[in-house]
Protein backbone atom coordinates (compact mmCIF):
# COMPACT_ATOMS: atom_id res chain seq x y z
CA UNK A 1 0.00 0.00 0.00
CA UNK A 2 2.91 2.25 0.58
CA UNK A 3 3.95 1.55 -2.92
CA UNK A 4 0.57 2.52 -4.32
CA UNK A 5 0.53 5.71 -2.26
CA UNK A 6 4.00 6.65 -3.45
CA UNK A 7 3.06 5.93 -7.06
CA UNK A 8 -0.08 8.07 -6.82
CA UNK A 9 1.88 10.87 -5.16
CA UNK A 10 4.60 10.71 -7.84
CA UNK A 11 1.99 10.72 -10.63
CA UNK A 12 0.24 13.76 -9.14
CA UNK A 13 3.53 15.61 -8.75
CA UNK A 14 4.58 14.78 -12.31
CA UNK A 15 1.24 15.76 -13.84
CA UNK A 16 1.21 19.03 -11.88
CA UNK A 17 4.61 19.98 -13.27
CA UNK A 18 3.50 19.35 -16.89
CA UNK A 19 0.02 20.83 -16.59
CA UNK A 20 0.88 24.16 -18.22
CA UNK A 21 3.38 22.72 -20.67
CA UNK A 22 6.48 24.51 -21.81
CA UNK A 23 6.08 28.26 -22.27
CA UNK A 24 8.76 30.05 -24.29
CA UNK A 25 9.99 33.31 -22.85
CA UNK A 26 8.44 36.45 -24.40
CA UNK A 27 10.95 38.56 -26.28
CA UNK A 28 9.88 42.14 -27.00
CA UNK A 29 10.63 43.22 -30.60
CA UNK A 30 11.06 46.79 -31.67
CA UNK A 31 8.18 48.08 -33.81
CA UNK A 32 8.94 48.34 -37.52
CA UNK A 33 8.49 51.88 -38.79
CA UNK A 34 7.74 52.16 -42.50
CA UNK A 35 9.79 54.83 -44.26
CA UNK A 36 7.88 58.01 -45.03
CA UNK A 37 7.57 58.46 -48.78
CA UNK A 38 7.03 62.09 -49.69
CA UNK A 39 3.93 62.53 -51.81
CA UNK A 40 4.11 65.41 -54.23
CA UNK A 41 1.01 67.56 -54.05
CA UNK A 42 -0.88 67.76 -57.32
CA UNK A 43 -0.27 70.77 -59.48
CA UNK A 44 -3.18 73.21 -59.59
CA UNK A 45 -3.25 75.45 -62.67
CA UNK A 46 -6.31 77.39 -61.43
CA UNK A 47 -5.93 81.17 -61.29
CA UNK A 48 -5.16 84.38 -63.12
CA UNK A 49 -1.92 84.87 -65.01
CA UNK A 50 -0.22 87.57 -67.09
CA UNK A 51 3.02 87.77 -69.02
CA UNK A 52 5.07 88.63 -72.07
CA UNK A 53 5.64 86.92 -75.41
CA UNK A 54 7.98 87.23 -78.39
CA UNK A 55 8.03 85.39 -81.68
CA UNK A 56 8.52 85.25 -85.43
CA UNK A 57 5.75 85.11 -87.95
CA UNK A 58 4.72 85.32 -91.57
CA UNK A 59 1.86 87.32 -93.09
CA UNK A 60 0.68 86.29 -96.55
CA UNK A 61 -1.88 87.94 -98.82
CA UNK A 62 -3.97 85.69 -101.07
CA UNK A 63 -3.54 85.49 -104.88
CA UNK A 64 0.24 85.86 -104.53
CA UNK A 65 0.00 89.59 -103.79
CA UNK A 66 2.87 89.34 -101.32
CA UNK A 67 4.03 88.13 -98.00
CA UNK A 68 6.25 89.41 -95.25
CA UNK A 69 8.05 87.97 -92.26
CA UNK A 70 7.55 89.84 -89.02
CA UNK A 71 8.59 90.01 -85.39
CA UNK A 72 5.69 89.78 -82.98
CA UNK A 73 5.96 90.84 -79.37
CA UNK A 74 3.41 91.73 -76.75
CA UNK A 75 1.55 90.94 -73.56
CA UNK A 76 -1.09 88.43 -72.49
CA UNK A 77 -3.45 87.89 -69.56
CA UNK A 78 -5.95 85.17 -68.78
CA UNK A 79 -7.61 82.81 -66.35
CA UNK A 80 -7.41 79.01 -66.14
CA UNK A 81 -9.53 76.54 -64.17
CA UNK A 82 -8.12 73.09 -63.35
CA UNK A 83 -10.81 70.37 -63.44
CA UNK A 84 -8.48 67.47 -62.65
CA UNK A 85 -6.97 66.30 -65.93
CA UNK A 86 -8.75 68.95 -68.04
CA UNK A 87 -7.77 72.62 -67.83
CA UNK A 88 -9.95 75.28 -69.46
CA UNK A 89 -9.86 79.05 -69.59
CA UNK A 90 -9.68 82.20 -71.67
CA UNK A 91 -6.90 84.58 -72.68
CA UNK A 92 -6.61 88.06 -74.17
CA UNK A 93 -3.35 89.05 -75.83
CA UNK A 94 -1.88 91.94 -77.80
CA UNK A 95 0.95 91.65 -80.30
CA UNK A 96 2.80 94.38 -82.17
CA UNK A 97 3.84 92.99 -85.57
CA UNK A 98 6.91 94.67 -87.11
CA UNK A 99 6.99 93.74 -90.80
CA UNK A 100 10.46 93.02 -92.22
CA UNK A 101 9.94 93.75 -95.95
CA UNK A 102 8.34 97.16 -95.45
CA UNK A 103 8.84 99.81 -92.82
CA UNK A 104 5.48 99.16 -91.22
CA UNK A 105 3.77 97.52 -88.31
CA UNK A 106 0.35 96.23 -87.36
CA UNK A 107 -1.61 95.63 -84.17
CA UNK A 108 -2.95 92.13 -83.49
CA UNK A 109 -5.47 91.55 -80.69
CA UNK A 110 -6.74 88.04 -79.89
CA UNK A 111 -9.40 86.75 -77.50
CA UNK A 112 -9.16 82.97 -77.27
CA UNK A 113 -10.58 80.03 -75.40
CA UNK A 114 -7.95 77.60 -74.16
CA UNK A 115 -8.20 73.89 -73.28
CA UNK A 116 -5.28 71.90 -71.91
CA UNK A 117 -4.33 68.58 -70.36
CA UNK A 118 -2.87 68.51 -66.83
CA UNK A 119 0.37 66.49 -66.81
CA UNK A 120 1.64 67.87 -63.50
CA UNK A 121 4.01 70.74 -64.17
CA UNK A 122 3.63 70.30 -67.96
CA UNK A 123 0.50 71.35 -69.85
CA UNK A 124 -0.09 70.93 -73.61
CA UNK A 125 -3.06 72.97 -74.86
CA UNK A 126 -5.08 74.14 -77.87
CA UNK A 127 -6.64 77.55 -78.51
CA UNK A 128 -9.53 78.88 -80.59
CA UNK A 129 -10.96 82.37 -80.78
CA UNK A 130 -11.26 85.71 -82.55
CA UNK A 131 -8.45 87.95 -83.78
CA UNK A 132 -8.46 91.59 -84.84
CA UNK A 133 -5.69 93.11 -86.96
CA UNK A 134 -5.28 96.75 -87.90
CA UNK A 135 -2.67 98.93 -89.59
CA UNK A 136 -2.51 102.56 -90.69
CA UNK A 137 0.84 103.04 -92.42
CA UNK A 138 2.92 101.71 -95.33
CA UNK A 139 1.48 98.23 -94.77
CA UNK A 140 -1.91 99.64 -95.75
CA UNK A 141 -4.90 101.11 -94.01
CA UNK A 142 -7.11 98.26 -92.87
CA UNK A 143 -8.91 96.82 -89.88
CA UNK A 144 -10.35 93.32 -89.95
CA UNK A 145 -11.59 90.62 -87.56
CA UNK A 146 -11.03 86.93 -88.22
CA UNK A 147 -10.51 83.56 -86.61
CA UNK A 148 -7.43 82.36 -84.75
CA UNK A 149 -6.40 78.90 -83.57
CA UNK A 150 -3.26 77.20 -82.36
CA UNK A 151 -1.50 74.85 -80.00
CA UNK A 152 1.15 75.21 -77.36
CA UNK A 153 2.76 73.87 -74.22
CA UNK A 154 3.55 75.39 -70.86
CA UNK A 155 5.85 74.31 -68.03
CA UNK A 156 5.76 75.49 -64.39
CA UNK A 157 9.25 76.44 -63.23
CA UNK A 158 7.90 77.46 -59.82
CA UNK A 159 4.42 77.67 -58.32
CA UNK A 160 4.05 81.21 -59.73
CA UNK A 161 6.23 81.30 -62.85
CA UNK A 162 5.83 79.38 -66.11
CA UNK A 163 7.42 79.38 -69.56
CA UNK A 164 6.05 78.02 -72.80
CA UNK A 165 5.98 77.95 -76.57
CA UNK A 166 3.05 78.37 -78.93
CA UNK A 167 2.16 78.17 -82.62
CA UNK A 168 -0.91 80.06 -83.82
CA UNK A 169 -2.57 80.93 -87.11
CA UNK A 170 -4.99 83.76 -87.80
CA UNK A 171 -7.13 84.01 -90.96
CA UNK A 172 -8.69 87.29 -92.14
CA UNK A 173 -11.05 87.66 -95.12
CA UNK A 174 -11.37 90.71 -97.41
CA UNK A 175 -8.62 92.66 -95.67
CA UNK A 176 -7.64 95.26 -98.28
CA UNK A 177 -10.33 94.61 -100.89
CA UNK A 178 -12.97 92.00 -101.65
CA UNK A 179 -11.37 88.65 -102.25
CA UNK A 180 -7.99 89.63 -100.74
CA UNK A 181 -7.41 87.49 -97.65
CA UNK A 182 -4.61 87.64 -95.12
CA UNK A 183 -3.22 84.59 -93.31
CA UNK A 184 -0.67 84.91 -90.51
CA UNK A 185 1.43 82.29 -88.77
CA UNK A 186 3.18 83.05 -85.48
CA UNK A 187 5.59 81.00 -83.35
CA UNK A 188 6.22 82.50 -79.90
CA UNK A 189 7.99 81.89 -76.63
CA UNK A 190 6.09 83.02 -73.55
CA UNK A 191 6.71 83.74 -69.89
CA UNK A 192 3.86 84.11 -67.40
CA UNK A 193 3.44 85.05 -63.76
CA UNK A 194 0.59 83.23 -62.00
CA UNK A 195 -1.33 85.06 -59.26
Amino acid sequence: MKFVALTVAASLAASASFAGGYVAPVVETAPVVAPVVPVEAGTDWTGFYAGLQYGKGNAELSDGLGDSDYDGYGVHAGYLRDFGKLIAGAELDYNKADLDEVDADADLWRLRARAGYDMGKFQPYVTLGAAHISADDDAGDFSETGITYGLGAEYLLTENFSVGAEYSRSDFSDVIADGIDLDTDLVQVRASYRF
